[in-house]
């Protein structure tokens, strides 16, 4: 089998790679904060000094970082991923970035000879945990086939939307409905809360209806509960929403639904609640009308 590299273990990255070593893979890995891949090196995973070393020591390096600047900086320079590339070796980002990231660092992968494939995913840690990611991928058929069965190690589903920017491009999209999804419930349960409504009631109503969703029932009862423990972090809607709208503004389409919700995230960060779940937004709102919706 092909030798992997990973890149990047944050609270994603580190049960996609295990996920990838459980499905057979020869496994290296490479994080900035060494510390970090632990947990991985006890299962016999080896460990990189640097992204060149990462990318020289394997035949698909697999990057999962925050966001474009990130991702630049590992692929870039003399001790990036580009450098250690040759012919025949292929890079899948995973990441959540700007569609101009996507091209640069495609472009830095291409130079050196290898394939590059763009293929963020949809779903947060216990999707990740569970190998159960939709993973949303923009690359030439070929190499796309050639990486489907390392790809199904840690996602149920690979949906090819195109060519290299659009998985991208669809991550956008999907984060861009999320984050309307998640502001639309918090308004709905704080309205419904200044009717005297039962929360509960609200979200039985909800999954009764045409606008059935698991996201409203698992935010929704995380509301309720109180419970902010970070799935998807406030902090990374926050990030998406911003590349959205900066995307947006560079193809002139009006998104004044998504700029109204970007504010109550921003408005959520300067409460300082950046690494809680995205469901604590609620706060925000909760803070506007001095009532609180959980138990």
């Amino acid at each position: 089998m092909e030798k992997i590299g990973f890149l990047g273990l944050g609270a994603m990255g580190i049960p996609m790679a295990r996920n990838i070593r459980q499905g057979g893979y020869p496994l290296a890995v490479y994080n900035r904060t060494a510390e970090r891949a632990q947990p991985l090196l006890a299962e016999g995973v080896e460990l990189c000094a640097t992204p060149r070393e990462l990318a020289g020591r394997s035949e698909v390096v697999v990057i999962m970082v925050t966001g474009p600047d990130d991702l630049l900086a590992v692929v870039g320079g003399s001790d990036g991923v580009a450098a250690g590339l040759t012919k025949g070796k292929v890079v899948i980002n995973m990441s959540t970035v700007s569609p101009c990231a996507v091209e640069a660092a495609a472009g830095l992968v291409r130079a050196s000879g290898a394939e590059f494939v763009d293929a963020p995913v949809s779903g947060s840690v216990k999707p990740a945990e569970q190998a159960a990611l939709v993973i949303l991928a923009g690359a030439d058929s070929t190499v796309l086939k050639r990486v489907t069965p390392l790809l199904r190690t840690m996602g149920r589903e690979v949906v090819h939307c195109g060519g290299v920017g659009a998985g991208t491009g669809m991550k956008l999209v999907l984060n861009l409905m999320l984050g309307n999804m998640m502001q639309t419930l918090a308004e709905g349960m704080n309205m419904g809360r200044g009717f005297g409504l039962d929360p509960n009631a609200v979200l039985y109503a909800l999954a009764g209806g045409a606008m059935a969703a698991p996201m409203y029932q698992v935010k929704g009862k995380a509301i309720v509960e109180g419970n902010f423990v970070r799935q998807f972090p406030l902090h990374l809607m926050f990030k998406d929403l911003n590349l959205v709208l900066e995307a947006a503004g560079r193809l002139h389409i009006p998104l004044p639904q998504t700029a109204a919700t970007r504010e109550c995230f921003n408005g959520a960060m300067a409460r300082g609640l950046r690494d809680e779940d995205m469901a604590a937004v609620v706060k925000v709102l909760e803070g506007l009308t001095g009532k609180t919706l959980c138990r």
